[in-house]
């Protein structure tokens, strides 16, 4: 390996650490764990984004609560409930 590429791998570890620091702790679950923190906060955010690579679908949900970040992806929509205001993004990006 040269020291170019082992240069290059430097860096983008550091792009990750220096992401993950600015955005705090995520908290990546399962969907129906995801489900439960939306049922336990009292004004819930959603960003969504809905992404397709070839045959694969992705739907990726974050919201936050009591400081932290909780992240989710599912092959399928998931149902959440009609109370809890979501925002549509082009995408989603976790750190890592």
């Amino acid at each position: 390996m040269s020291n170019g590429a082992t240069a290059g791998g430097a860096a983008a570890a550091a792009v990750v650490a220096n992401a993950t620091k600015a955005s705090g702790a995520i908290v990546k679950l399962e969907p129906m764990e995801f489900i439960k923190i939306l049922n336990r906060a009292d004004k819930p955010l959603v960003v969504y984004a809905y992404s397709k690579i070839f045959f694969s679908v992705k739907h990726r949900y974050l919201t936050s609560y009591k400081g932290l970040f909780f992240y989710t992806s599912s092959s399928s929509p998931l149902a959440i409930p009609g109370r809890i205001e979501t925002v549509v993004a082009k995408n989603i990006w976790i750190p890592g």
